[in-house]
């Protein structure tokens, strides 16, 4: 299977002069504006802090007095596009040595997560019967109550509108808030924009990774294998997130998924086989362009099949990208002037991991991002033909809107007005009857 997406990848096709400049214009209207940026940040750190500070003076539930924060998330890869209006921190949750446990027919990506011996912390609230098994909802249910009760007090610094809990998504590790703008008289008038708070446990660097994700991590011929070594000796998280399906197991209920996301920030961030790639304007390179040009089709996309592509998100497209930087290792393969070609060949990459039905995650490459539940074959035989129209078509979700016209009292002087047509036809004839009528008048006083 990655042996034909290569093949894609090596055979993508010379892109047409026209196709260039649309895929150009759009990837220079994905930029983010600095005030903006600073603006959103603002919000978000401020409520960030609010929540940890009341954390900290919870008498309630003492356990999550010390979260620390990870921000995560495409805002702090630098790749967010088009506007600052979602955000992800984690709430690192202060937890003794750990334990886990495989579920094996999610192929590495879900864990039940124990303790390795009994204790009389805070953190019994949080654990099942056998007094080891750290359960994922009752976590997940309390941070909700907390952030809920947060919410009840804390308010948006200027009156910026108000955050609200939104309801509880299915297999979401998160609790989603959105922050409420309001109009000029006051009334609410939609979301500015949207914070996911994930609680998350972390296992240390002296932990060794679980055997499934000790396997993928293939960038031996893009980073090295010394950058490989390196990024494996860091630790690892579990968040709250049960797998998709139903009839569920109770331990695949209370189960955990396994992230790297801090590590995907790093190589994203950090991107270049050369370490000094993008730090000046000699080493810029497309490789983030190209990914926000693939994050911008996958809204498209959804957008035109909201029910259809419903389990399609940017994870799947970063995934993609991820392998492609591993098959196109060489910085060279990457200049600024080849990013219509390359964002072309990762295009075609994807297209080959949706056509074969197999896109393999970047940590547990056991695991199929593609196969179902987790993503129904319905939906893959509908993205196929998203992707296959768009490229037939020459990217038309990628055309910019046109400007609008000028406001003119005639458009076009050359016609008249629309609904003048008929008076001036009306006016003609009377004109011809007053001509004859005078001609006839002349000939009659002529003859006398």
């Amino acid at each position: 299977m990655m042996a034909a997406v290569a093949q894609a990848d090596e055979n993508a096709p010379a892109v047409a002069p026209h196709l260039h400049e649309r895929i150009r214009n759009r990837v220079n209207q994905l930029g983010l504006r600095r005030t903006e940026l600073q603006q959103t940040a603002k919000r978000v750190n401020d409520l960030r802090d609010g929540l940890l500070d009341f954390l900290k003076k919870n008498t309630k539930q003492p356990f999550l007095r010390s979260v620390t924060v990870l921000n995560s998330g495409s805002y702090y890869e630098t790749v967010k596009i088009s506007n600052p209006n979602e955000f992800d921190i984690m709430l690192l949750l202060p937890t003794p040595r750990l334990t886990w446990v495989e579920l094996e027919e999610y192929h590495g990506l879900h864990y039940s997560v124990s303790l390795t011996r009994p204790t009389r912390s805070e953190i019994q609230a949080f654990l099942l019967a056998d007094g080891l098994t750290i359960s994922a909802s009752k976590v997940l249910n309390e941070m909700r109550a907390l952030i809920r009760n947060f919410l009840s007090t804390y308010k948006v610094p200027e009156g910026d509108g108000r955050w609200v809990l939104n309801r509880k998504r299915p297999s979401s590790p998160a609790v989603t808030l959105s922050l409420m703008c309001n109009s000029q008289d006051g009334k609410e008038e939609g979301e500015l924009l949207s914070l996911d708070i994930v609680p998350t446990l972390e296992v240390p660097e002296a932990q060794a990774w679980p055997l499934a994700a000790q396997q993928g991590l293939k960038v031996d011929n893009w980073l090295g294998k010394k950058a490989r070594r390196n990024l494996t000796k860091q630790c690892f998280y579990f968040v709250p997130k049960k797998p998709a399906g139903r009839n569920l197991s109770e331990s695949a209920k209370e189960s955990w998924r396994i992230s790297f996301s801090h590590i995907e920030k790093e190589l994203i961030k950090n991107h270049g086989q050369a370490r000094t790639c993008c730090e000046g304007r000699a080493t810029k390179c497309c490789r983030k362009k190209c990914l926000m040009l693939l994050k911008f089709l996958i809204e498209r996309l959804k957008t035109r099949f909201p029910e259809e592509l419903d389990r399609l998100c940017s994870y799947h497209g970063k995934t993609a990208f991820l392998h492609t930087l591993c098959r196109r290792g060489h910085d060279s393969q990457w200049a600024p002037s080849d990013l219509p070609s390359n964002f072309m060949a990762l295009l075609l990459a994807l297209e080959g991991h949706v056509s074969s039905g197999q896109l393999p995650h970047f940590f547990v490459p056991t695991c199929n991002l593609f196969a179902a539940p987790a993503f129904p074959r319905k939906a893959l035989s509908c993205l196929q033909r998203a992707l296959e129209e768009q490229m037939k078509l020459g990217l038309p979700l990628f055309q910019l809107p046109k400007p609008a016209p000028p406001l003119a009292l005639n458009p076009n002087p050359s016609q008249p007005p629309p609904g003048t047509q008929g008076d001036l036809s009306i006016g003609l004839m009377f004109a011809s009857i007053a001509a004859l009528l005078c001609f006839l008048s002349v000939v009659a006083y002529s003859v006398k």
